[in-house]
């Protein structure tokens, strides 16, 4: 039984620096592939490193949210051009964030629209971030979408029901991520019992988000399991099953991967 981790921080403080211990304690728990996610461009080289030294690590490059003030001159050929790497097989995270609105909502979405183009561009998928700004987030890759076809996920899925639809209309995985187990996460647990199994990936999002029964500790790529087990349980699925299809899913949607 393999898992697939769809997106998580292996270059992040406080993982990086037991790295190779936190890579053999997702593997021993089946965890046979692994995302590692940018969020600046200051990242892009050690991410890219790990997969690189890793062959069951790839990485993605973009500019979070919260950055996009700072990275007004990572546009879509900047992209392009280091997205050709054998081992970067998505773009992004990038998107909205309204909640904390670490940089301008403005600079936020030009920066989204850049990710996208270079995702149309290179046929990568799009690692979409989305909190507090669904509206504008629903509108800015439907009309992206008029524009030109492309795909990708929606990570670390908490929004509505309804965005949930939407973003399975336009094609979009969502991942699911340890948030799924918290006792507070009634409406996101009714969203993911009744996602479309050919559209779902799980997630860690570590150092993050670790699920029950790890609550309080760092999160890490091998927590996975654990949050693949309550979903499969909340969707009374065998969790053979839903390792197996979120694994398939992953590969399907990052292809780069697989070949």
């Amino acid at each position: 039984m393999m898992f697939a981790d769809s997106h998580c921080h292996l270059n992040y403080k406080g993982v990086f620096e037991q790295q190779g211990d936190v890579l053999a304690r997702a593997r021993s728990r089946g965890v046979g592939a692994m995302l590692n996610i940018s969020t600046r461009e200051s990242e892009w080289d050690a991410v890219v490193a790990t997969a690189e030294r890793e062959p069951d690590v790839w990485a993605s490059i973009g500019i979070h949210p919260h950055e996009a003030d700072q990275h007004p001159d990572v546009d879509i050929a900047r992209l392009i051009d280091r997205a050709a790497h054998p081992r970067i097989v998505g773009i992004g995270e990038s998107g909205l964030d309204y909640y904390y609105d670490h940089s301008a909502r403005a600079r936020q979405q030009a920066s989204f629209r850049s990710h996208i183009g270079a995702c149309r561009e290179t046929g990568l998928p799009l690692i979409v971030h989305t909190r507090d700004a669904e509206e504008d987030t629903l509108a800015i890759l439907r009309d992206e979408m008029q524009q030109g076809a492309y795909t990708g996920v929606i990570h670390c899925f908490t929004a509505s029901a309804a965005f949930a639809d939407a973003a399975l209309e336009l094609g979009f995985y969502i991942s699911i991520s340890g948030i799924v187990t918290f006792k507070n996460a009634r409406d996101l647990q009714e969203t993911a019992a009744r996602l479309p199994i050919e559209r779902l990936l799980i997630e860690t999002d570590a150092p993050f988000l670790a699920p029950v029964p790890h609550r309080g500790k760092q999160g890490e790529p091998a927590f996975v399991a654990d949050t693949a087990t309550f979903l499969a349980q909340l969707r009374g699925e065998p969790i053979e099953e839903l390792a197996a299809r979120t694994a398939d899913n992953f590969f399907t949607l990052f292809n780069k991967a697989r070949a």
